[in-house]
């Protein structure tokens, strides 16, 4: 596949996923949204050396002016502070409401751009170009931004869909091992809640996926956004299916939260949590026990951690209790029916959770 796109259909907030190879050059992407307007850039200082003269000479060529807003690197720096230094940024370049922000990077990248982009004069415009495979399958598409509390991830926040999403595979290639792995955790999890027959192309493919071979990725990640695309249309706002979207979630948050941001990667964190929600699926719900082993198996294969830190049981509730899914103070966690098949779980047990949370 050399570039494909999508479009997720949100009416007069759709826009469209373009998938491929060398993207970032293409000036026709970006045009439709920056021509004649201020293009800002919001990137790390990872990434910029990597790709941000390459953006900023595809902007120029569709007629934007840019700025480059360059934060520190990693989940730690998700905080007010780093919001406050883009609208520095915004403010002292007097930037106005037709400045459109794009995110370069990954999800932590286009979680702040899109949450300053959502609040800088009550909303200007915004593009995701991330260049992680986490942000490619998940973050850069559906409209969640937020930064991190002491307290609980994700906590301040705001729904603000992004122009369009155009994310070049060809990035990827610089991506660190670690930070890769972490990607393949989200597509493994759309084929274990909606696509049991993606899920069992990943098992057939995991070595190449590991090995980066381009079709591969190309066919997980454009998969991915077609289910993701197709359930944020139907729920934007996560009132109802989009929760889905949340399986091992409940779990991988107060991991990172618990453990403090940056120690766990959000995907590591996730893997985790998947493998904890198979097992609790298993033992209180319907899965059988051999499909929660087997997706175990492959979260294992594809090098990801299948074990969590060993929190105590009030820590775990503590964290697992602020998720937003939480309800009058009733954990709800995404649980399997089957492989292929998630639901919602907003009645389970206090006791059944406590005994497995110590001995998780």
């Amino acid at each position: 596949m050399s570039s494909a796109t999508l479009r997720v259909e949100l009416g007069s907030r759709g826009y469209p996923i373009h998938i491929g190879a060398g993207l970032i050059d293409r000036a026709e992407l970006f045009a439709p949204i920056v021509s004649g307007r201020t293009a800002a850039i919001v990137t790390n200082d990872v990434v910029a050396p990597l790709y941000a003269e390459r953006l900023e000479r595809a902007l120029a060529s569709a007629g934007s002016r840019t700025l480059r807003i360059v934060l520190r690197d990693g989940e730690a720096f998700k905080t007010w502070e780093s919001l406050n230094a883009i609208y520095d940024a915004l403010l002292a370049s007097q930037a106005d409401r037709r400045t459109v922000l794009v995110a370069l990077g990954g999800g932590v990248v286009g979680d702040l751009a899109g949450f300053a982009a959502a609040t800088y004069q009550r909303g200007i415009a915004h593009l995701q170009v991330p260049t992680t495979l986490l942000a490619q399958v998940d973050s850069s598409v559906g409209g969640k931004t937020a930064i991190n509390h002491p307290l609980g991830k994700n906590m301040i926040g705001a729904f603000h869909q992004p122009g369009a999403v155009i994310a070049d595979t060809a990035t990827l290639a610089t991506l660190p091992p670690r930070e890769f792995a972490a990607g393949l955790a989200e597509v493994v999890k759309y084929g274990a809640i909606h696509d049991r027959d993606f899920l069992a192309w990943i098992e057939a493919n995991a070595e190449r996926l590991q090995a980066r071979d381009p079709e591969a990725l190309a066919h997980a990640i454009l998969r991915s956004c077609e289910i993701k695309a197709a359930i944020v249309a139907e729920d934007e706002r996560e009132a109802g299916v989009r929760a889905l979207l949340n399986f091992g979630h409940t779990f991988g948050h107060a991991i990172e939260s618990a453990a403090g941001y940056g120690t766990w990667l959000h995907g590591e964190a996730v893997a985790a949590g998947m493998a904890l929600a198979a097992r609790f699926s298993a033992r209180h719900g319907r899965l059988p026990e051999d499909d929660a082993k087997r997706l175990i198996a492959l979260l294992e294969r594809l090098r990801l951690p299948v074990k969590a830190p060993r929190f105590p049981r009030e820590v775990w509730l503590e964290f697992m209790g602020r998720d937003k899914k939480a309800e009058g103070g009733r954990i709800t966690l995404i649980l399997l029916d089957q492989l292929g098949r998630a639901r919602i779980a907003k009645d389970t047990p206090q006791r059944a959770l406590d005994e497995f949370l110590a001995d998780a």
